[in-house]
């Protein structure tokens, strides 16, 4: 990776350079970040939700004085929702442009396929707001992602479980299932049906499809089989406002759980609020913070979108500890931007937020060489060796055309219910 001289001195220069003159630098040169999302296809809602965060990330950082004394940029590419269309757009990320970071993607499905084929082997920093497939623990276990990969999203082995109790909380008792056929659905499924099971619930069918199809009637009515009294939907907002649609038009119960994701206002107008009004689901829930009001009260006047839109608060965070690694790295080496990121995310360190105030703090704190701990949207950020997060799990249900938070379940409680199930 090629540097620019600046950042050929040594940091304790490097910093006074930017104490006595960084203003002036940071107008001088740019540090770019590649960003891979799904800006259309079936997850484009939530990537569109992500690109603007990082970009709002990105924008205070820069206000904050910018990353080594350097304006943070992104270089943006559409996955178009497809892994083969991913590692191309990585490809040329890493290859042509040496970003030493790609944010993204959002689905596992483009996820993985860029960790495997373009970051781990590159050696190339990767940071997923959204990811959730267990496969990626399994690959960072097994050394396969050369300790590169990130996410700031919790895994879902937990949150099978939580949706698991949730539904039979709700009364969900006899359930269908109709999930996406990628990684992401799969282990979904897998993960919820052993827990589901072992709590005493039935599941009837199991039906996976394929995506952009224009009609799913055939999953519907297959789905159907067995009388459930609740369907368990794991899909996108596109292609599940299409099933929702065949499922309801075809007679089935008007009783859902949703994995999370689907928690859109998209998805909800194109079904009819009407028909989901005993929709329940789980997300990767957050631990309220400075920077969780300072988001939810900006994002809309950035963006143009509601901040609840899924991975819109995690995309943030994403960005915002992008950046402040870079900053500590001093380099744009991507293994001293991975090392980096665990000492701005250190649980000894100082709490530092988000927005301009919250960031100028942070980048002044690593200039003094001090450790910190940002405490993003989702709340305080901490990785392990193999780059996931725990956090609570938020239990929301749809009521007249809103989502309504009903409550939480903490990470302690699902990791007690699991070995639980485990031992049984």
């Amino acid at each position: 990776m090629t540097m620019l001289s600046g950042w050929m001195m040594g940091p304790a220069a490097l910093w006074l350079a930017l104490a006595t003159g960084g203003a002036a630098h940071a107008a001088d040169c740019s540090i770019t970040v590649g960003l891979v999302m799904e800006l259309t296809g079936p997850a484009g809602e939530y990537g569109q939700a992500g690109a603007k965060s990082v970009e709002m990330a990105f924008r205070d950082l820069n206000a904050a004085g910018g990353a080594q004394g350097c304006k943070l940029v992104t270089d943006t590419r559409d996955s178009h929702s497809t892994g083969t269309l991913a590692v191309d757009a990585a490809t040329q990320l890493v290859q042509l442009k040496h970003v030493p970071v790609i944010i993204g993607g959002i689905i596992s499905s483009v996820t993985i396929p860029i960790l495997t084929a373009v970051t781990a082997p590159a050696k190339v920093v990767q940071v997923s707001p959204a990811s959730s497939s267990p496969t990626l623990t399994e690959l960072g276990r097994q050394g396969k992602t050369n300790g590169i990969f990130f996410r700031t999203i919790t895994s879902d082995a937990l949150q099978g479980v939580a949706a698991a109790k949730y539904a039979l909380d709700k009364g969900l008792k006899k359930i269908a299932v109709i999930h996406v056929n990628n990684d992401f659905g799969v282990n979904m499924v897998k993960e919820f049906a052993v827990a589901y099971k072992a709590l005493g619930g039935t599941i009837v069918s199991t039906t996976p499809y394929n995506e952009k199809q224009s009609s799913y009637d055939s999953e519907a009515t297959a789905a159907m089989s067995g009388s459930p009294d609740a369907l368990y939907l794991v899909s996108t907002p596109v292609d599940g406002a299409t099933i929702a649609r065949a499922w309801v038009a075809g007679g089935g119960p008007q009783k859902f759980l949703l994995n999370d994701g689907m928690n859109s206002p998209d998805f909800i107008d194109s079904v009819g609020a009407q028909y989901l009004n005993d929709a329940y689901g789980t997300s990767s829930g957050t631990a309220p913070t400075p920077s969780t009001t300072y988001f939810n009260d900006n994002y809309k006047t950035f963006s143009g979108l509601d901040p609840a839109n899924p991975a819109a608060d995690r995309s943030y965070d994403a960005g915002a500890i992008v950046g402040l690694a870079i900053a500590a790295a001093g380099s744009q080496e991507p293994l001293a931007i991975r090392d980096a990121i665990y000492k701005v995310t250190d649980p000894k360190g100082t709490p530092v937020g988000a927005g301009q105030e919250g960031l100028a703090k942070a980048l002044s704190l690593l200039k003094e060489g001090k450790p910190i701990r940002y405490e993003g949207v989702i709340g305080p950020i901490a990785f392990d060796k193999v780059g996931d997060i725990t956090g609570p799990f938020r239990l929301w249900k749809i009521t007249d055309g809103k989502v309504t938070t009903t409550g939480e379940m903490s990470t302690d409680e699902v990791n007690a219910l699991k070995a639980k199930l485990g031992g049984q």
